[in-house]
């Protein structure tokens, strides 16, 4: 969790930088914190963004900007928000997922005295819902964090052989309970690890041999598929430039 807070709302609109996990957003500020997607969909205030929003963009308009963002592991957010499939790369409304009990969240965290108090709330909450969820299959679970560990270049194949599932049956589950494909998530998890690199100056040639692409333009195309920008635009992507603190 991080608590982001501008009185002068210097950042107006940001756009969103996939990243992998699940992107819950909680308004706390007193005008309207709207989130647009590439299609059109518009969601405010109380807002889940997928595994891979493509051109998602949030604006916070005039007045003081104040809100909780909590990042979720896809294996844990299908029991925290009793969703999966429909969060591969979808914008939803928390209302949708949680009911009522996302605007009481939002009413407790605005009335709490601090940040840690928000976040001993927010924590609360999350944990409740987790062991009331539905749990991914521990052959999903074991697949994911291994591709988190190896930063997205894990074989599939080999990962296929190690839970000793078929290569059908892991893309079923996986999908229906990530919300990727095994080999789309591995590409996410590493553009994020690109994106990070970039985003500290580093040359796209150097990231994308460091990163285990075959060349740059292999980069540049992954980039664009999931950010919709190139790697240069990305490395000064906001997002990315607060990560290090944010999340540290």
């Amino acid at each position: 969790m991080a608590g982001f807070s501008d009185p002068l709302n210097d950042h107006a609109d940001v756009d969103m930088v996939p990243h992998p996990g699940i992107t819950m957003l909680v308004n706390l500020g007193d005008e309207p914190l709207v989130v647009d997607d590439c299609d059109g969909g518009r969601q405010r205030d109380r807002i889940v963004a997928g595994l891979a929003p493509a051109g998602a963009r949030g604006h916070g308009l005039a007045g003081s900007f104040e809100c909780l963002q909590v990042r979720l592991s896809p294996v844990v957010a299908r029991a925290v928000l009793d969703a999966s499939s429909e969060l591969g790369g979808a914008l939803v409304a928390l209302d949708d997922l949680w009911g009522h009990d996302a605007v009481r969240l939002q009413e407790r965290l605005r009335v709490a005295g601090s940040w840690g108090d928000r976040f001993a709330i927010a924590e609360t909450a999350i944990i409740r819902r987790y062991h009331e969820g539905r749990a991914v299959d521990p052959e999903v679970a074991r697949v994911w964090q291994q591709m988190v560990a190896s930063r997205g270049r894990a074989r599939v194949e080999s990962l296929v052989a190690e839970v000793g599932w078929s290569r059908k049956r892991l893309w079923s589950r996986f999908r229906s309970q990530v919300g990727l494909t095994p080999k789309r998530a591995a590409q996410l998890i590493r553009v994020d690890v690109a994106a990070h690199r970039l985003a500290t100056g580093r040359s796209a040639a150097a990231v994308a041999a460091e990163s285990g692409y075959a060349d740059q333009s292999h980069l540049h195309r992954d980039v664009m598929a999931f950010a919709g920008v190139t790697p240069a635009t990305l490395a000064r992507a906001p997002f990315l430039a607060v990560d290090d603190v944010a999340w540290a």
